[in-house]
């Protein structure tokens, strides 16, 4: 399938290349809208940029990319993802000095699936565990010192 976008991306995708420093996550999703739109809701990210195809997010310091399953189909991850279901299996995407108590709030109010409530860890931590609508593993997280 082609891209979706029409026109210009925000910046040339080489020089947004170049400007990624230090780990970034690219998260394969069905539907940049919707997972960007989980993004603000539930996690209080801003989008950088969005389109059919793309968009990158941030919270505070933290940014992520999401592409849109049809944007990977000549890569080699484009069959780990094919009809599956829940994403990422085994894997947790953290956003560290968060509410969790909110975004599970949030996460129930527009109807996404909430794995674990927000709860104090042993490890210092208050903890929710939410799915996206792609099935990634969102925690977010604060310590208990923050209360």
């Amino acid at each position: 399938m082609a891209k979706k976008r029409q026109g210009d991306p925000w910046m040339p995708a080489p020089a947004f290349g170049r400007s990624l420093e230090g780990m970034s996550v690219n998260l394969l999703v069905s539907d940049v809208a919707a997972a960007a739109a989980f993004a603000q809701t539930v996690l209080g990210a801003e989008p950088v940029y969005t389109d059919p195809d793309f968009a990158v997010m941030r919270r505070g310091a933290t940014q992520w990319m999401l592409h849109a399953d049809h944007t990977y189909e000549n890569h080699p991850l484009a069959g780990f993802v094919k009809g599956i279901d829940g994403r990422g299996a085994g894997v947790e995407i953290r956003l560290h000095r968060s509410d969790p108590d909110g975004a599970e709030a949030r996460a129930r109010a527009a109807g996404h699936t909430v794995l674990a409530s927000a709860v104090d860890k042993p490890h210092g931590l208050r903890e929710a565990y939410i799915l996206d609508p792609d099935g990634y593993c969102w925690v977010v997280d604060r310590p208990l010192s923050d209360n």
